[in-house]
């Protein structure tokens, strides 16, 4: 067990032993990753905080059963999963729409990819750099709603395979068939833009 994920099992234990201030740490390490997952899911900026309030309410209660077989954060994604799933059902609403396009709003995952990219040595660079950043983001925006759960919880969470099977409730064999598929159409769109050549993945 990594030193992240011992800290966590101890903090749970706390909160079984009825410490709440426990749980209200727990909350603060993870609430902004828990946002960031519901945002990619429903896409619906007002309803992001509601469902992550909702997802750690889920989670405070049912944390007596949480029997530790998995990480603690692994737990609590699955968790926010399924309530943004619930949530979005219960709205009836689709989740591949996309909100509309909010001026100067750069997500922490488009800003990521063109740090990445970016090599910061010419403005025809820089742009390319952002181009190939959106393409890659509209790509993942386009992916069906299992694929594009798999490739942020592997890409940008960086969850295990072992781990993102639990957190998906999936084998890990259909983890790493969504996360192939993924890449696969994440590359087709990048092709026009890096002339790459056919068979070669994101």
């Amino acid at each position: 067990m990594s030193g992240d994920a011992q800290a966590d099992a101890l903090l749970v234990e706390r909160v079984k032993r009825g410490d709440q201030r426990a749980f209200e740490m727990l909350v603060v390490k993870y609430q902004r990753r828990v946002e960031r997952l519901i945002g990619r899911m429903v896409r619906d900026v007002d309803l992001v905080a509601d469902i992550a309030q909702e997802t750690f309410i889920r989670a405070y209660r049912a944390l007596p059963q949480f029997r530790g077989d998995s990480a603690f954060y692994t737990w609590l994604y699955r968790i926010a999963v399924n309530t943004a799933k619930k949530a979005l059902v219960d709205l009836k609403r689709d989740p591949l729409v996309l909100e509309s396009a909010r001026a100067g709003d750069e997500g922490d995952e488009t800003s990521r990819v063109e740090n990445e990219l970016s090599d910061g040595a010419t403005p025809e660079g820089e742009l390319a750099s952002r181009e190939i950043a959106r393409a890659v983001n509209t790509a993942i925006e386009a992916l069906s709603d299992d694929l594009r759960q798999a490739i942020l919880l592997r890409e940008i969470e960086g969850l295990s395979y072992e781990e993102i099977a639990e957190a998906m409730s999936c084998p890990i064999g259909t983890v790493r068939s969504r996360i192939f598929r993924a890449r696969e159409a994440i590359a087709e769109r990048l092709r026009p833009l890096l002339d790459t050549r056919e068979g070669t993945r994101w």
